[in-house]
């Protein structure tokens, strides 16, 4: 499982011209499933995003997570992370889940999030998504499970 994460100050996405997830101060996160993410990947992740320390603490440290904030998560899946760019001109998606199987992790991770934090928004799996946000910093990591 890959995410990016962003912290940001609001974000929200937009599917079809309804909005159908919006945060505030926060993490947006693009997720993308790989072949052989299961439960354990999922959980792990769920783990990382809530307690990733990218916010600041009093001292401008970056010492602060999500969970400590008590701010906004927007998972968006995006299959696109998950993409084999290491030769030619076109991006391969062999090294991306099925949808079948990205679409249950997604949903897991989802589930996962929205019981252990309460401000939890989500994209739509499949649709052509307008993601806005305002990125905080910049502040963005990659992680890997």
């Amino acid at each position: 499982m890959i995410a990016l994460l962003q912290r940001v100050t609001s974000a929200s996405v937009t599917v079809e011209g309804e909005t159908v997830g919006t945060i505030g101060a926060g993490l947006v996160v693009l997720a993308a499933v790989e072949p052989g993410d299961g439960e354990a990947q999922t959980r792990r992740m769920c783990e990382r995003l809530l307690g990733y320390r990218v916010f600041s603490d009093d001292a401008g440290r970056m010492n602060l997570s999500l969970a400590d904030i008590v701010g906004g998560l927007l998972l968006v899946p995006q299959f696109t992370l998950a993409a084999d760019t290491r030769k030619g001109m076109r991006p391969s998606f062999t090294t991306a889940a099925a949808p079948e199987q990205g679409r249950r992790w997604f949903d897991r991770l989802v589930e996962l999030a929205r019981a252990a934090h309460p401000e939890v928004a989500t994209g739509r799996f499949g649709a052509h998504m307008q993601v806005r946000l305002v990125n905080d910093g910049p502040v963005s990591f990659i992680l890997r499970i």
